[in-house]
Parts: C-alpha cells; structure tokens; sequence
C-alpha cells in the first residue's frame, strides 16, 4: 500500500474494508433477530416434490460462531498487519521485509563457506571445485537469463566464455560490472556520418575491418566518413573499454552482423543495460561470482 500517490486511496481502502467487515457484523445480528412468517407447524409455506416442507429453524449455534469468529479474527488482523489502506499494522509487517530477514538468516549461514573463498585470489577460487560449484549456482540464478546457461550469450547479450571484453575482463573489472552494472549506449549517428548513401559507405568499412564480406567500394569511400565513429571506437576502429566500445575488428557482433544490422545500428542507435547486482548479492558471492565467470573465459 506504500504505493499510493495520495492519501485518497489509502482512505478509501481502509473505508471499503471496515464497512465491509461491519456491514457482515450488522447482517448477521439482523437476520438472527428478524422472524419469518410461519404456519402453526413451523415451516415458511414452501413445498416441493408433494411433501417436501422448508422448515423455520434458527440457524446452526456452530455456523454462527464461525461467523462471528471469522468477523473478530479480521479485526484483529487488520490491526496487527497490512490490510486497511497504508497502515502497516502494529508489527510492521511486509513481505519486502520478510524476504530481507530471510535472505539476512540464509547469508549469515553461509557466510563461514564464503569466508574461506573470500581470502583466496580469484584465480585459486577460479580452480576450486566447491568455488566453481557455488559460482555455477550464482550464475545461474543471477545470470543465465541473459548470458544463457552455458554463458555464451546470444543477440544482445555478450558472450562470457570468449576473451572479447566490452569493458575489461580482468577480475577487478568483472566484479566492478556486476557491482555497478553497466549502461551501453551508442547513439544514433546518421546525422554526423551525413547521407543514407554515406551510412552504407560507412558500413561496409565497419564490416571491411574484420574482414566479412563487404563492397569494397563503398568500404573506400566510408573510411574517410568513419571519423565521426572514431571518437569512441578508435581510429583503427579497435575499441575503446573505457568507454565500452566495441572491438569493430574481431569480427564478433553483439547486435547482429551484415550490412542491415550496422547500417540500422549507425542509424538508429541502440542502449544497453546490465543491472547492477550489488542489492541482490553479498561482496563475498560476488567475489566467487566473479571468479567463476572470470574462470569461463580463462579455463587452461
């Protein structure tokens, strides 16, 4: 209910739910006050099948206890957790604060495992089969579903398991990105490259440094236009991990490959974001993390 933009809503929550709970408190006194009109044998007039006669008996003690039971029990619900509007409850209670406490209880118990791997440098705990287990488990809760199981990544996602680095792949690096998180962003660049036809130019260039297949005519004409690409990834077009540019020259594409995707990713642009991970994990998992995913990319 923190949610709520005014206090309006909250009002109105915590209105519905205390006359809804008094109106089934009402209904419940009305109808065992209020007496049907009945014959002298006690029964309300209604028959079926021939014989059938509904009778005008009282309701059940044991259903109306439950009822009352199930109204009481609401009240004090409503008054020691959430339920009426913004009002927390007396004991504060909230699921974000339940799984907190949990996860708090599950690292403190691990956290003498962790230890251990803590104090070891990342290539030991890149070798050490307990380590490599925990890390695998960690990837792939935490990982997989962007980098894919096997790390190797796909459209969009960069592949783990290759030594081609956006930002670094040193272990300091690995744990900065999963600490921080990253936010690629190429913007469009059509405008500074100038016509459609200098897009294209510029294009086969791009695809002529890595040596895929391209129009070498254009390749030539594009070299000159990709000055305005040169600010970021280099001259020689190798990229530039300060600033997560990619290596246009190895022939690895994160976006896709061919003169339709690098003329729509001059022309378009595109943004990129790796969540930070620093809320969901502990430095310690993260330092094992970061050694495993390091380990991928420098098995021996």
């Amino acid at each position: 209910m923190s949610d709520f933009v005014s206090n309006f809503w909250s009002i109105y929550v915590a209105g519905i739910t205390a006359v809804s709970i008094l109106a089934c408190a009402i209904l419940l006194w009305v109808t065992g006050k209020t007496k049907a009109m009945t014959s002298s044998d006690n029964t309300t007039g209604h028959v079926w099948d021939g014989d059938l006669r509904e009778m005008n008996n009282p309701l059940p003690r044991w259903w109306v206890w439950l009822f009352v039971i199930t109204i009481v029990f609401s009240a004090l619900y409503l008054t020691l957790y959430p339920g009426m509007g913004a009002f927390g409850g007396k004991y504060g209670w909230s699921s974000a604060g339940q799984y907190k406490a949990e996860v708090e209880k599950g690292n403190a118990e691990v956290a003498p495992l962790y230890a251990k791997f803590t104090a070891m440098p990342v290539e030991e705990v890149a070798k050490d089969p307990k380590a490599k287990a925990i890390g695998e488990r960690l990837f792939m809760n935490n990982c997989s579903q962007c980098h894919g199981s096997d790390a190797r990544g796909g459209k969009g996602f960069p592949n783990l398991t290759d030594a081609d680095w956006l930002h670094g792949g040193t272990p300091d690096k690995i744990a900065e990105t999963l600490i921080k998180g990253r936010i690629g962003q190429m913007p469009p660049m059509a405008a500074a490259v100038g016509s459609a036809d200098d897009v294209k130019n510029v294009a086969n260039y791009v695809l002529s440094l890595s040596g895929g297949p391209h129009d070498s005519v254009r390749a030539n004409l594009g070299k000159e236009k990709f000055g305005a690409c040169a600010a970021c990834h280099g001259a020689d077009g190798k990229g530039n991990q300060a600033l997560g540019a990619p290596n246009l020259t190895d022939d690895i594409w994160l976006h896709g490959y061919g003169e339709a995707s690098v003329t729509a990713m001059i022309n378009n642009g595109k943004v990129n974001q790796m969540p930070a991970q620093v809320d969901k994990l502990t430095p310690a998992q993260i330092h094992v993390l970061a050694s495993y995913v390091w380990g991928m990319s420098n098995a021996k």
